[in-house]
């Protein structure tokens, strides 16, 4: 947080005690009166009254708000984390019931208000066109980021990977179809098999979810080997996902976004590659394919309450 935690608004860095006083209704004072000189013999009375504003000052747990937990924690989580390290056991414990306990309003969120606003996004579906998806944007640093994405009815992430990270998402509202894959690896850990002669590669991908997901409900994990590490996300109603990642996407430290095309396993035919029929629903080929040029993400302001970094 640094030495002084400060604030913007109106173009203004106040700090934290300003800060609170207009958020109450109240200017804050340019210089305040100093204290009296104590009276004599009064050291006693005068340290017990420091401790006392000292104790004051300091928010009690019950009143940090939600968004403000949510970033101290992924602060302590993801602290050492870099591409491919997985937070601890209890460190992922510790951000899944942080991401549970967040509500919509923890956020700025009013779900009424924000199905009308995604509703009328979707005009452009009746156009042929796919209704752009919001994107809410509160944080990002070189370990871990933190964002909202709206989505109206019908819109649709689609299917894409997360190298070398692992990400929490947890839904605030409405309801969601997810489909997720994980690559099928020998027994070295190895990505097999794959279709030959096809450019780009067309590998074998064995599905991690399939189903429909309605908010309230748990936080969603996956990581960088499992869990469902390439997913597509598509709204069956006007909905809203809080996705935390660590590390983010960076390019130049060869975490590119990668999208895919999935195909049925009878798609293709592969020597060696032999699934029961009741078991052939559980796997896809996936191929490599560049950004869909219908995707629209519209990046917005996080305008729900402040947290201080």
């Amino acid at each position: 947080m640094g030495a002084e935690s400060r604030i913007i608004i109106d173009n203004k860095a106040i700090g934290v005690e300003e800060f609170d006083q207009l958020a109450k209704g109240k200017k804050p004072i340019a210089n305040p009166a100093p204290n009296p000189p104590p009276a004599r013999n009064a050291n006693n009375s005068k340290g017990k009254k420091s401790r006392r504003r000292q104790q004051q000052k300091q928010p009690s747990a019950a009143a940090v708000r939600p968004v403000q937990r949510l970033f101290d924690t992924c602060k302590e989580v993801f602290k050492s984390g870099s591409a491919g390290i997985v937070p601890s056991p209890d460190n992922v414990e510790k951000l899944r019931a942080v991401l549970d306990d967040i509500k919509p309003a923890d956020l700025g969120l009013n779900p009424e208000i924000a199905c009308l606003t995604l509703a009328n996004l979707d005009g452009a579906a009746s156009n042929g066109k796919k209704p752009a998806i919001r994107y809410l944007h509160l944080h990002e640093c070189s370990k871990f980021s933190i964002g909202i994405f709206c989505l109206p009815p019908a819109g649709v992430i689609p299917l894409h990977n997360h190298p070398g990270m692992t990400v929490f998402s947890k839904l605030l509202f409405g309801t969601m179809h997810i489909k997720s894959y994980d690559w099928v690896l020998d027994e070295e850990g190895k990505q097999q098999p794959e279709v030959k002669n096809q450019q780009p590669k067309v590998r074998l991908a064995k599905v991690k979810t399939n189903s429909d997901l309605t908010a309230p409900c748990n936080t969603s994990i996956l990581y960088p080997e499992d869990g469902g590490n390439m997913h597509c996300f598509t709204a069956v109603t006007a909905c809203a996902v809080l996705d935390v990642l660590g590390p983010p996407y960076n390019d130049d430290e060869g975490r590119h976004c990668q999208y895919y095309f999935d195909f049925p396993l009878s798609q293709f035919s592969v020597d060696g590659v032999v699934v029961p029929d009741e078991e052939k629903e559980g796997y896809g080929w996936l191929q490599e394919r560049d950004r869909p040029a219908d995707l629209v993400v519209r990046g917005e302001l996080y305008r729900g309450p402040p947290f201080f970094k």
